[in-house]
């Protein structure tokens, strides 16, 4: 009997820290859960590696080139800040910082500090994007 209710006792502490379960909702996010960032690619090119890999390694890039950048004075490569920004800022408002920005909506939704934009311009070149002064 004392095992019994040392048993019943276990499988409710179980079942009471255990996450509750979701359910899909067909078309839209369950209303408990963090809304998948907007990660809309407004340019037309190619990016240059697929978007798992750069989901993934997309820092390592910017490391490795901005060591090239600024030990070896190497510019204008495709892993570069400024072809990443150019490809990928809004065409509204032609930054990649913002709520519902490229960027900011990626690192806010795995709660990552998004610190390349305190030194560097998040706005691409206003000829690249078509955007009016």
């Amino acid at each position: 009997m004392k095992l019994l209710r040392i048993l019943v006792t276990i499988f409710a502490a179980l079942v009471a820290v255990s996450p509750a379960p979701t359910f899909a909702h067909k078309g839209e996010a369950h209303p408990l859960r963090t809304p998948v960032p907007n990660m809309v690619t407004e340019s037309d090119g190619k990016c240059i590696a697929p978007p798992e890999e750069m989901r993934r390694n997309h820092m390592e890039m910017l490391k490795h080139q901005r060591d090239r950048t600024l030990r070896q004075g190497i510019r204008g490569e495709p892993a570069s800040l400024n072809a990443c920004i150019e490809c990928h800022a809004s065409k509204k408002t032609g930054t990649v910082l913002g709520k519902g920005d490229f960027c900011e909506s990626c690192h806010a939704y795995v709660a990552v500090k998004l610190d390349c934009f305190e030194c560097h311009q998040p706005k691409a070149k206003l000829k690249a994007t078509g955007l009016k002064p």
